[in-house]
C-alpha cells in the first residue's frame, strides 16, 4: 500500500501548480527514479499505473511502489519502505 505524507502532499500539490500554467490538463505521475521519486508531467496514466488520490489531486503512480512516499529538502521526493 502506498501512503503520502503532508509534505509529500504539499510538495505534489506545488509541482501540479506549477504545471498547469503550461498546460491545464496536465497529470502527474510517480515513477521511480533510483533512490527518489520523480513527478512526471502526462497527459493520462501509462499501461498498468495506479490511480490515487493525494489531497485534491489525482495521481498516477507506476506499478509495484509500496509504502511511504515523503518530501524532503526541495521537495524532493524519496519512497520510504513500509
Amino acid at each position: 500500500m502506498l501512503t503520502f505524507t503532508h509534505r509529500a502532499e504539499d510538495a505534489l500539490a506545488t509541482f501540479h501548480a506549477a504545471a498547469v500554467r503550461w498546460n491545464p490538463d496536465v497529470c502527474l505521475r510517480l515513477a521511480r527514479s533510483g533512490t527518489q521519486l520523480q513527478p512526471q508531467m502526462v497527459e493520462g496514466p501509462e499501461p498498468g499505473d495506479e490511480q490515487r488520490s493525494v489531497g485534491a489531486l489525482t495521481v498516477y503512480v507506476e506499478p509495484g511502489l509500496d509504502g511511504t512516499v515523503d518530501a524532503g529538502d526541495h521537495n524532493i521526493l524519496t519512497l520510504v519502505s513500509g
